[in-house]
């Protein structure tokens, strides 16, 4: 019996592996393609997902090997500067392909002890009260405790559970991929922008240190097959048709095609088999929030499903996960919805696009929209009057090193500025760190794995409970 098994080896897999590994959980993941894909979908990570990373001690992993670039006008990419002193130390958009940030993780969940199994598909799965059996392409079976579909937008195994996933189709569809271009990048760049001041769906750039250079145009008029995918000629007549020149584009890397699809599953659980990234929504790419909502739900559910696993899970645990990441998902979906409709060059979204980009103009509007989509304003309804409560914490600087640092095992933080309080019962599920910030109102608070805060105060009794509630137990 495998505690779980994971579909999908992408950015969302990985992490909920190395997150599940942390906590002894016993982990093997089926990725159906043979090999990792080179294709690049998405770029952009942002602060909240940076800060994830930092809680368990990859940020440095990740950092050299990027870029960063300005946060503002990231907002359907109307032209105004980044709002200033946001809540995070990673005030920035780092830029690294997808497939390096697929590596990363990976090569974190096999150091941790996760089975990686490539060219793997799942056809089928049936459950019962003790666990999941799952038949693979070759004809053999496996049998876990769960099971978790990250298998993406197309996600076999949200269709077998019988999940819904309603939404809108694909109305509008872009073109995307990496080539070379046959001017210098100084004569390509200003007509590059120029025609970007109406068109914000097309874009040319060079990947650094390379001769590629990356390519979206739309794609109106192109096959209305997707699964046909796009040729060499595709991209050139739609660039002549946008910019009036192809560019010289050639010597394609890889080259595909995305739609602006929006979905979202019905429900992400069904008894033992859960869902997780694309699987469980689908959306534009506006704003490059899809991989990183992808990730934070990975760091939702890994320590919910161990905790299962493990046997001190309290009940309704597992059902917060699906109660805290539907919202989320489905406020991203309706911005990504927004920023499609203010990107469209017709008379009357330019209209709106007009009014909401003098409305940028004020440094509270600006913040507010920044902020929803780098996600460090979320905040999870846990039934608590107290605006701390639900809320992540960034990396507080305390009187013996950073907040982060003591996260990197996984485990619940009790950070006691009093130190006068107690989680002994919860040894190995909460570490109790008696220390104090100058930027932490509340006298203690205690931090979930994933670094939201279950409660504040200062009062013993209230604090137990909050234990129990979030930590099953005492032992």
């Amino acid at each position: 019996m495998i505690d779980v098994i994971i579909a999908g080896g992408g950015p969302t897999g990985m992490m909920l592996a190395g997150e599940l590994r942390l906590h002894g959980v016993g982990v093997l993941l089926l990725e159906r393609d043979p090999e990792p894909t080179a294709v690049v979908r998405a770029l952009g990570m942002h602060a909240r997902s940076l800060e994830i990373l930092d809680q368990r001690g990859l940020a440095d992993r990740f950092l050299p090997l990027g870029t960063t670039h300005p946060l503002g006008g990231f907002f359907a990419g109307i032209d105004r500067p980044a709002p200033e002193r946001l809540d995070t130390k990673y005030p920035f958009v780092f830029s690294m392909p997808q497939p390096v940030t697929e590596r990363l993780l990976t090569e974190h969940a096999l150091e941790l002890g996760a089975d990686v199994r490539r060219g793997q598909a799942v056809t089928a799965f049936s459950q019962d009260d003790e666990g999941v059996t799952v038949d693979l392409a070759d004809g053999t079976s496996l049998r876990g405790k769960y099971l978790v579909g990250c298998d993406g937008g197309r996600s076999t195994v949200r269709k077998l559970a019988g999940i819904d996933f309603p939404g809108e189709p694909t109305r509008v569809e872009t073109l995307l991929g990496e080539m070379e271009i046959g001017i210098p990048w100084e004569e390509a760049m200003p007509l590059m922008l120029e025609v970007r001041k109406t068109q914000k769906r097309f874009g040319i750039g060079p990947i650094g240190g390379t001769a590629t250079y990356r390519v979206v145009v739309p794609a109106d008029g192109v096959s209305e097959d997707r699964a046909v995918m796009p040729v060499l000629d595709d991209f050139k007549e739609q660039l002549r048709r946008v910019a009036g020149t192809d560019f010289g584009v050639h010597s394609p890397r890889w080259m595909s095609r995305f739609g602006d699809a929006t979905r979202q599953a019905e429900r992400y659980r069904s008894g033992r088999v859960f869902l997780a990234g694309d699987a469980a929504h689908v959306h534009p790419p506006t704003g490059g929030q899809g991989l990183n909502l992808g990730l934070q739900d990975a760091f939702n559910l890994g320590w919910k499903l161990a905790a299962a696993v493990r046997g001190w899970a309290p009940d309704g645990l597992l059902d917060t996960y699906e109660a805290e990441r539907h919202p989320v998902a489905e406020e991203v979906l309706n911005n990504t919805r927004a920023q499609i409709e203010l990107m469209k060059v017709e008379p009357g979204p330019q209209s709106v696009r007009r009014l909401l980009t003098e409305l940028v103009g004020f440094e509270e509007v600006n913040r507010y929209l920044i902020e929803k989509i780098i996600a460090v304003t979320i905040r999870y309804d846990l039934g608590s009057g107290d605006d701390l409560v639900g809320r992540r914490i960034g990396d507080l600087p305390l009187k013996r090193g950073g907040l982060y640092d003591r996260m990197h095992a996984g485990h619940g933080i009790l950070l006691d500025q009093t130190g006068t309080l107690s989680a002994e019962g919860w040894a190995g599920r909460v570490d109790h760190v008696a220390d104090v910030s100058e930027e932490l109102s509340a006298p203690a608070v205690l931090l979930r794995p994933d670094g939201h805060v279950a409660w504040a105060g200062d009062d013993q009794r209230e604090l137990d409970g909050a234990l129990a509630r979030w930590f099953g137990t005492p032992a």
